[in-house]
């Protein structure tokens, strides 16, 4: 029983310690000065050595411009504690006081203090970042760093090189960091892809370039290749990248993986020269069967991907060729997939591409193998318009890879089904799911079909031109693009100057772009632009129009003014990111 009643006791007094916490910072988040730091300093009685409280308190006293009792009250805890950081704490309070001298001559007392014990560093160094002092902070890590050289604040340190302007040496300090801790690096590259896509300092891009060449040709290592062909991925240049990697895998022949996904990335960008050149020196120079494949499976793709019908009968008869050298098994999963799409979706033989699907469910995959095969029989049946059975299907990937971006994949193909079929309160209802998905294209995707649906019930109830809408976006699915064309020219004509308008204005560009009739498209978006600038679509329109001109019709000028648009009237927008790149490299900036 006593033991109960300690247990009730302790209980309580800690619901109350809680509470009292809480309030005390209501009270300082608010602004009462005054009470937080009655709050507190109650708080500090029961917890001597918390330096929360402690810190709390003397901000309060400060932000009610009681610096002398801040003194006092830093002072006696430094007479007590010990601690190099309340020598900051004192300079900052002469600090705010408008005393320079007296706060100099503690901040210097606190360097002073990591000469003598270097450890300190890490409280000090704190408490001078906590106060924004970054140069002193700088300093006590320089500090330690000459009696102790082991002390991991290279990365730390290259920060505030950044943060007090000198790009150089924080460039510098991050790439001595990555090589001397290679197992940092990716860090260190996530850190520095930050930097390059900021507005800030329109030097960075070149200085960083030319610092991985610089250490390239000092140091022969193959780590600057490798690091110089990811900073050209990043600046999407895959032919630069390509010369580096060939570079490293001359002196590593082990693997040509990365030089595989370098090619698959240069594909995902829409630089189909780049990604040929890379393919094709993987398959002059690998005998590794899954690496074959590989580079097979993404040059089929590109191709089928550009294809006119006059190309099928080539197509269909490298496949064959392919599937026979190579033979069925589940090494040759990704042929056997295109082989069954290509056949059901451009020869439109669908019942084939079934069997050669089902054929490949008969092979021993895992998990991930089967999810694949499953999705391309679905995708097929939901091409018959069998929309029942290919909803079975995707269910099935769902369930057997939960919160995988597989099944995510599934569920926004299962939500498009239902959108084809115009069950569109249900499609709905998928789609605001999948907008938080953890993979960005989904996620993109899935908004874009929810406010589709969300807007065009909005503004027409009956749903009417939404469902010729989706029908034409079935046909695109179906790869009939003429009917696609001729039911979305249908839908300008039927539903002039409705919600609809806009989007169909943006499917009918999309088309002719793919096409090769970029005129046309661009009459498409122009019309977005003239008359729907206040939507949804303004950026697409915008930022479609100016990779038109910039890309395909050598109009640097009209691009430029299109891009300028973005950057400075959509700086929400998927398209910003891109858009500023282009217009910088348009414009003649360096740091490209």
């Amino acid at each position: 029983m006593k033991k109960l009643f300690l247990h009730i006791a302790l209980f309580f007094s800690l619901v109350c310690f809680s509470q009292n916490e809480q309030l005390a910072l209501y009270y300082y988040d608010k602004g009462d000065f005054e009470k937080a730091k009655i709050s507190f300093e109650e708080l500090l009685k029961s917890y001597p050595q918390n330096p929360q409280y402690f810190t709390r308190i003397v901000d309060c006293y400060q932000q009610l411009q009681q610096f002398d009792v801040a003194e006092k009250a830093i002072q006696t805890r430094l007479n007590t504690y010990k601690q190099g950081s309340l020598l900051v704490e004192l300079g900052y309070n002469f600090q705010l006081q408008k005393n320079e001298a007296s706060a100099k001559k503690y901040y210097d007392e606190a360097i002073e203090r990591i000469k003598k014990n270097p450890n300190e560093v890490y409280s000090i160094a704190n408490s001078f970042e906590r106060k924004v002092l970054l140069a002193y902070a700088l300093k006590s890590y320089q500090t330690a760093l000459t009696l102790n050289p082991t002390f991991p604040f290279k990365s730390q340190m290259a920060e505030l090189y950044g943060q007090l302007g000198n790009t150089e040496m924080m460039i510098s300090t991050f790439l001595d960091e990555a090589y001397a801790n290679p197992q940092n690096s990716i860090q260190i590259q996530n850190k520095l892809a930050r930097f390059m896509a900021e507005e800030g300092d329109e030097n960075f891009n070149e200085t960083l370039r030319k610092a991985l060449i610089t250490r390239a040709q000092k140091n022969q290592d193959i780590f600057w290749n490798e690091y110089l062909s990811w900073y050209y991925v990043q600046q999407k240049e895959f032919g630069k990248a390509f010369i580096q990697e060939k570079a490293v895998y001359k002196r590593n022949p082990d693997s040509l993986s990365s030089i595989v996904n370098l090619g698959q990335l240069a594909i995902e960008e829409d630089d189909p020269e780049a990604a040929k050149e890379i393919l094709g020196f993987v398959l002059e120079n690998t005998k590794d069967l899954e690496l074959l494949i590989q580079a097979h499976s993404y040059l089929l793709e590109m191709k089928i991907d550009k294809a006119q019908e006059k190309d099928f009968a080539a197509i269909d008869s490298e496949l064959k060729s392919l599937l026979k050298e190579y033979e069925i098994s589940p090494i040759t999963l990704s042929l056997q997939l295109i082989q069954a799409h290509f056949v059901a979706f451009n020869l439109k033989k669908p019942e084939e591409g079934k069997a050669i699907v089902k054929k490949s469910l008969a092979l021993e995959l895992n998990v991930y193998e089967e999810a694949e095969v499953k999705m391309e029989l679905a995708d097929i049946l939901l091409f018959e318009e069998k929309f029942n059975q290919a909803l079975i299907y995707y269910s099935q990937i769902e369930e057997n890879l939960k919160n995988d971006a597989v099944a995510h994949e599934a569920s926004l193909k299962a939500a498009k089904t239902s959108y084809f079929q115009g069950d569109f309160a249900w499609a709905s209802k998928q789609f605001k799911e999948l907008k938080s998905a953890s993979t960005q294209l989904i996620a993109n995707d899935a908004l874009e079909y929810f406010l589709l649906i969300s807007d065009n019930t909005v503004a027409d109830s009956t749903q009417t031109a939404l469902k010729q809408f989706a029908k034409g976006d079935y046909l695109l699915y179906q790869n009939r693009n003429q009917e696609a064309t001729a039911q979305f020219q249908a839908i300008l004509k039927s539903f002039k100057g409705q919600e609809i308008e806009a989007v169909t204005l943006l499917r009918l560009g999309k088309i002719y772009e793919k096409q090769g009739e970029y005129n046309l498209a661009l009459s498409q978006y122009q019309n977005i632009i003239d008359h729907h600038a206040d939507g949804i679509y303004i950026d697409e329109a915008l930022f479609f129009s100016a990779e038109i001109e910039n890309k395909k019709l050598q109009q640097p000028e009209k691009a430029k003014l299109l891009y300028e648009k973005i950057i400075f009237n959509h700086q929400d927008s998927i398209y910003f990111v891109d858009a500023r790149k282009e217009y910088r490299q348009l414009r003649g900036d360096k740091n490209l």
